[in-house]
């Protein structure tokens, strides 16, 4: 059994799980729209574009998202997507990529204790983001 991230978006999923699909070299699965819904009770508020469901695989794991109407809608807390890319050239063209328009940035690239290369933020869509590149401080 293995664990999905299910994210929420608030009208920006399709463009949101994109990015991400192209920037972490993902496949884009199903996408269903409010307008594939088989009637107007299954359909969520909002227009027909938004998206009730879509899913993307990165390597072994899935990321699932869906929109959100302006009343379903709650901000991301409490966690964070943490990814480990294998290079530190990797590393920064991630955090480039995801870190564009960021909305905040907690821990800016820098080295750790632990890490070459760490940082945390949040990127313009809304999502929390975790990036860790051990390199020589990788435990054996």
């Amino acid at each position: 059994m293995e664990p999905i991230i299910y994210l929420f978006f608030k009208g920006n999923c399709l463009e949101a799980m994109t990015h991400y699909a192209e920037v972490l070299g993902g496949t884009i699965g199903a996408v269903s729209r409010n307008a594939d819904a088989p009637d107007a009770e299954s359909r969520m508020p909002g227009g027909d574009d938004m998206i009730l469901n879509m899913s993307i695989t990165l390597g072994g794991a899935t990321i699932m998202a869906s929109d959100g109407s302006d009343d379903m809608y709650e901000k991301p807390q409490g966690f964070k997507v943490a990814i480990s890319p294998k290079s530190r050239k990797e590393f920064d063209r991630v955090f480039k990529a995801l870190g564009n328009g960021a909305q905040s940035v907690e821990m800016p690239p820098g080295e750790t204790f632990w890490a070459e290369r760490f940082a945390m933020f949040t990127d313009q869509y809304g999502t929390p983001w975790m990036l860790n590149y051990e390199g020589n401080k990788g435990s054996a």
